[in-house]
């Protein structure tokens, strides 16, 4: 199975993405599977052609899409997508939409193509905190998760917390939920989750 697993590039004042972090710590080939891996821009306008490109591309069995959101202390597979951009902060382009229907042809919000409840339960079964979450947010993470819902391979978003360097904190991670918290998490310990997550599809 090949399975195309994205992150997203720091953002703002960010020298960090946790989701990046974790997708360059995945490796090429666990058992079975082929990863292929890709950092997707933190813009509304350019991020969602860049992952369909990739997903032309690879031609991928599952997608897998990582983003980081600083006030959770769990991994979160997101039930859904909403079908609008409300930007708290500029995306690295400057660009900073409020109230800007993604899709007018679209309905209000999109399925995950991937149950998500069931890899939260594969994660807590393996002694991870996770749980499913139905508020991506509204700044590109959901933008991405709300496209990739569409998409015609089995998708999932999933957010990890904004884990940070030790004794250092998370600046803009906090788009999602608008608080950073200490998660408690390593970069090892998600990238252990996670391949949890592929060993299980």
């Amino acid at each position: 199975m090949h399975i195309l697993v994205t992150g997203f590039e720091p953002f703002g004042s960010d020298t960090i993405n946790a989701s990046s972090e974790v997708v360059s710590r995945l490796p090429k080939s666990p058992g079975p599977h082929r990863i292929s891996t890709a950092i997707l821009p933190v813009a509304f306008d350019t991020s969602g052609p860049a992952l369909e490109q990739l997903v032309d591309e690879h031609e991928p069995d599952i997608l897998l899409c990582l983003g980081e959101a600083g006030g959770r202390s769990a991994i979160t597979p997101e039930a859904y997508g909403v079908n609008i951009n409300d930007a708290r902060i500029p995306d690295n382009n400057g660009h900073q939409p409020r109230g800007h229907v993604i899709d007018l042809q679209a309905p209000p919000r999109r399925p995950a193509g991937l149950d998500p409840n069931i890899v939260a339960e594969i994660l807590v079964r393996a002694g991870f905190n996770a749980a499913v979450s139905d508020d991506a947010g509204k700044f590109v993470c959901n933008h991405i998760a709300f496209l990739a819902y569409d998409m015609r391979v089995p998708a999932l978003f999933i957010h990890v917390p904004a884990v940070r360097q030790t004794g250092s904190r998370a600046l803009v991670g906090d788009e999602t939920d608008g608080t950073t918290v200490d998660s408690g998490w390593s970069f090892e310990q998600l990238t252990d989750a996670i391949m949890t997550v592929i060993a299980s599809l």
